[in-house]
Protein backbone atom coordinates (compact mmCIF):
# COMPACT_ATOMS: atom_id res chain seq x y z
CA UNK A 1 0.00 0.00 0.00
CA UNK A 2 1.20 3.48 -0.89
CA UNK A 3 0.12 6.90 0.27
CA UNK A 4 -1.33 7.53 -3.18
CA UNK A 5 -3.62 4.48 -2.78
CA UNK A 6 -5.46 6.02 0.19
CA UNK A 7 -8.97 7.21 -0.67
CA UNK A 8 -12.21 7.67 1.25
CA UNK A 9 -14.78 4.87 1.10
CA UNK A 10 -17.06 5.14 -1.92
CA UNK A 11 -20.16 7.20 -1.09
CA UNK A 12 -18.75 8.61 2.15
CA UNK A 13 -17.84 12.00 0.65
CA UNK A 14 -20.66 13.99 -0.94
CA UNK A 15 -20.08 16.91 -3.32
CA UNK A 16 -21.47 20.32 -2.33
CA UNK A 17 -24.61 21.37 -4.24
CA UNK A 18 -23.56 24.22 -6.56
CA UNK A 19 -26.61 26.23 -7.57
CA UNK A 20 -27.03 28.93 -10.18
CA UNK A 21 -24.41 27.52 -12.55
CA UNK A 22 -26.47 27.09 -15.73
CA UNK A 23 -29.47 25.10 -16.86
CA UNK A 24 -27.41 22.01 -17.67
CA UNK A 25 -26.61 21.50 -13.99
CA UNK A 26 -30.29 21.10 -13.10
CA UNK A 27 -29.90 23.84 -10.47
CA UNK A 28 -29.75 26.91 -12.72
CA UNK A 29 -32.05 29.90 -13.28
CA UNK A 30 -33.91 30.18 -9.93
CA UNK A 31 -31.24 28.23 -8.01
CA UNK A 32 -33.70 25.78 -6.41
CA UNK A 33 -35.72 28.64 -4.84
CA UNK A 34 -38.84 28.48 -7.01
CA UNK A 35 -40.44 31.60 -8.48
CA UNK A 36 -40.69 34.87 -6.54
CA UNK A 37 -41.98 35.18 -2.99
CA UNK A 38 -40.37 35.97 0.35
CA UNK A 39 -38.24 32.80 0.46
CA UNK A 40 -36.80 33.45 -2.99
CA UNK A 41 -35.39 36.85 -2.05
CA UNK A 42 -32.01 37.73 -0.57
CA UNK A 43 -32.26 37.63 3.19
CA UNK A 44 -35.71 36.12 2.75
CA UNK A 45 -37.43 34.10 5.44
CA UNK A 46 -38.58 35.01 8.90
CA UNK A 47 -36.75 35.09 12.24
CA UNK A 48 -37.48 32.40 14.86
CA UNK A 49 -40.65 33.23 16.82
CA UNK A 50 -42.19 35.31 14.00
CA UNK A 51 -45.95 34.74 13.81
CA UNK A 52 -46.87 36.58 10.61
CA UNK A 53 -47.15 39.98 12.28
CA UNK A 54 -49.33 38.77 15.16
CA UNK A 55 -47.92 39.69 18.58
CA UNK A 56 -45.46 36.84 19.29
CA UNK A 57 -46.02 34.48 22.21
CA UNK A 58 -42.84 35.56 24.03
CA UNK A 59 -44.14 39.17 24.02
CA UNK A 60 -47.74 38.24 24.96
CA UNK A 61 -46.76 36.46 28.17
CA UNK A 62 -45.99 38.53 31.29
CA UNK A 63 -42.50 38.61 32.79
CA UNK A 64 -42.25 37.43 36.39
CA UNK A 65 -39.57 37.22 39.05
CA UNK A 66 -35.88 37.97 38.79
CA UNK A 67 -32.51 36.21 38.94
CA UNK A 68 -30.46 36.94 42.03
CA UNK A 69 -26.90 37.47 40.77
CA UNK A 70 -25.49 37.12 44.31
CA UNK A 71 -27.05 33.69 44.97
CA UNK A 72 -24.67 31.10 46.43
CA UNK A 73 -25.06 27.54 45.12
CA UNK A 74 -23.89 25.01 47.69
CA UNK A 75 -23.06 21.34 47.35
CA UNK A 76 -25.48 19.83 49.87
CA UNK A 77 -25.06 16.74 52.05
CA UNK A 78 -27.52 15.33 54.58
CA UNK A 79 -26.38 14.18 58.02
CA UNK A 80 -27.48 10.62 57.25
CA UNK A 81 -24.67 10.38 54.65
CA UNK A 82 -22.04 11.38 57.25
CA UNK A 83 -23.05 8.42 59.45
CA UNK A 84 -21.88 5.93 56.79
CA UNK A 85 -18.37 7.48 56.51
CA UNK A 86 -15.51 5.97 58.56
CA UNK A 87 -13.73 9.32 59.19
CA UNK A 88 -14.19 11.29 62.41
CA UNK A 89 -13.05 14.62 60.89
CA UNK A 90 -15.18 15.40 57.84
CA UNK A 91 -14.13 18.12 55.37
CA UNK A 92 -15.31 19.01 51.84
CA UNK A 93 -12.13 17.44 50.41
CA UNK A 94 -12.85 14.08 52.12
CA UNK A 95 -16.45 14.09 50.82
CA UNK A 96 -15.07 14.79 47.33
CA UNK A 97 -12.62 11.86 47.59
CA UNK A 98 -15.30 9.49 48.89
CA UNK A 99 -17.62 10.46 45.99
CA UNK A 100 -20.39 11.78 48.25
CA UNK A 101 -20.34 15.07 46.31
CA UNK A 102 -19.26 15.60 42.69
CA UNK A 103 -17.98 19.18 43.07
CA UNK A 104 -17.86 21.76 45.84
CA UNK A 105 -19.45 24.63 43.82
CA UNK A 106 -19.54 27.74 46.11
CA UNK A 107 -19.10 25.68 49.26
CA UNK A 108 -20.51 22.77 51.23
CA UNK A 109 -23.75 22.97 53.21
CA UNK A 110 -24.77 20.30 55.70
CA UNK A 111 -28.52 19.68 56.03
CA UNK A 112 -30.40 17.89 58.83
CA UNK A 113 -31.89 14.93 56.89
CA UNK A 114 -31.34 11.61 58.68
CA UNK A 115 -29.73 10.82 62.03
CA UNK A 116 -26.17 10.71 63.38
CA UNK A 117 -25.23 8.61 66.42
CA UNK A 118 -21.43 8.94 66.68
CA UNK A 119 -19.40 12.07 67.44
CA UNK A 120 -17.86 13.65 64.34
CA UNK A 121 -16.05 16.92 63.69
CA UNK A 122 -17.58 18.54 60.61
CA UNK A 123 -15.97 21.41 58.68
CA UNK A 124 -18.23 23.06 56.09
CA UNK A 125 -19.14 26.45 54.66
CA UNK A 126 -22.72 26.43 56.02
CA UNK A 127 -25.01 24.37 58.27
CA UNK A 128 -28.76 24.26 58.69
CA UNK A 129 -30.00 24.84 62.25
CA UNK A 130 -31.28 21.25 62.57
CA UNK A 131 -27.99 19.78 61.27
CA UNK A 132 -25.94 21.82 63.75
CA UNK A 133 -28.24 20.74 66.58
CA UNK A 134 -28.01 17.01 65.69
CA UNK A 135 -24.19 17.05 65.39
CA UNK A 136 -23.78 18.80 68.76
CA UNK A 137 -26.35 16.44 70.35
CA UNK A 138 -24.16 13.47 69.29
CA UNK A 139 -21.15 15.12 71.08
CA UNK A 140 -19.65 16.20 67.74
CA UNK A 141 -18.27 19.59 66.73
CA UNK A 142 -19.17 22.09 64.03
CA UNK A 143 -16.71 24.43 62.30
CA UNK A 144 -17.53 26.98 59.61
CA UNK A 145 -14.70 27.47 57.09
Amino acid sequence: MKLSDLAPAPGSRKKKKRVGRGCGSGHGKTSCKGHKGQKARTGGGTPPGFEGGQMPLQRRLPKRGFTNIFQQEYAIVNIGMLESLAETIITPEILLQEGVIKNIKNGLKILGGGEITRPVSVKAHAFSASAKEKILKAQGSVEII
